[in-house]
């Protein structure tokens, strides 16, 4: 029995009973800036993440039950982060009108049934690693996001050993020198500034017109339509967001559904048009089929920036 008699408060959970197959890791992957991201941890069996909500900071449990998926939640947010947990998990994301002619495509969709859409309305959150993520190595970009994540923010509530992604207001008050030894140089911190700075107004962009988002967050310097695709697929789940100028996504789809080795900006919207209005769900789909293309030369080498 506990000091004083008194048993411990239940945490609050809420039980979401799916009517089709969710595929968890598949689904919150995006989310996850790598295997050393302290804001989340992901097995097969539960999945633990971080978030700072409107109520407040909030630590998450979601994990696969007999009777559907369970979501617990400790913290001033956690009320905040159940009421959200069906879009998270991407519970009404409809693939019904996504029907493929493409026989690599049909066949994904009956390999990948559970794949969904998440939708996390947590804008900054979903901002401020792509911004890192912008012009450099994924290896790069998440070695700063553990590094900002550790000096510049405190651990989540709760017993699941995450911590919180950094506040903006945090960031906004930082010189842009003080990114530099945690591998941002001043391009990136500048535009990190910038948007954290705009926190309160970009987070409103949750839950409104899609064409109203984008338009927002291609307004600040330095933000893109790479970026604001980014975002867009995370924190609105958008299904039909396509991040033009990524490095690695044209030969993906050229590669895919042209068997073409090669392929640009321009060549990748030819081959995704006939899927407009879910052209994300066809990227999750090729990204999730593990399909590589042919490489021609030496990977990009990650580079330290703070010994620049």
């Amino acid at each position: 029995m506990p000091v004083g008699g008194r048993l411990p408060a239940p945490m609050p959970s809420r039980l979401l009973r799916p009517s089709r197959p969710i595929d968890l890791p598949s689904t919150l992957g995006p989310l996850w800036r790598g295997s050393g991201d302290p804001t989340m941890r992901m097995t097969r069996s539960e999945i633990w993440r971080a978030t700072r909500t409107p109520d407040g900071p909030a630590s998450e449990r979601i994990r696969p039950v007999a009777e559907g998926i369970e979501v617990e939640a400790w913290g001033p947010g956690a009320d905040w982060a159940l009421e959200h947990a069906a879009d998270l998990i991407g519970l009404d994301d409809d693939w019904s009108e996504l029907r493929p002619t493409n026989v690599l495509l049909r066949t994904l969709l009956i390999q990948n049934p559970g794949l969904r859409i998440t939708r996390t309305s947590a804008v900054m959150e979903a901002l401020m690693p792509a911004i890192l993520e912008q012009k450099v190595t994924g290896t790069e970009a998440w070695r700063a996001w553990r590094a900002i994540v550790r000096h510049q923010s405190e651990p989540a509530p709760g017993p699941g050993d995450v911590r919180l992604p950094p506040s903006p207001a945090t960031l906004a008050a930082l010189p842009y020198y003080a990114f530099h030894p945690l591998g941002v140089e001043r391009r990136r911190a500048e535009t990190l500034k910038r948007a954290t700075s705009r926190a309160t107004e970009l987070e409103a962009l949750a839950g409104g017109p899609l064409d109203r988002a984008y338009a927002r967050l291609l307004a600040i310097p330095g933000v893109g339509p790479w970026t604001a695709a980014e975002v867009a697929v995370r924190a609105f789940g958008d299904p039909d967001a396509v991040s033009v100028g990524d490095f690695h996504l044209p030969n993906l789809v050229s590669w895919t559904l042209a068997r073409e080795p090669r392929g640009d900006d321009a060549r990748m919207l030819e081959l995704l048009e006939p899927y407009r209005g879910h052209r994300a769900r066809v990227v999750r789909l090729l990204e999730a089929s593990g399909v590589r293309t042919p490489r021609y030369g030496p990977r990009l080498s990650p580079r330290s920036i703070a010994g620049i």
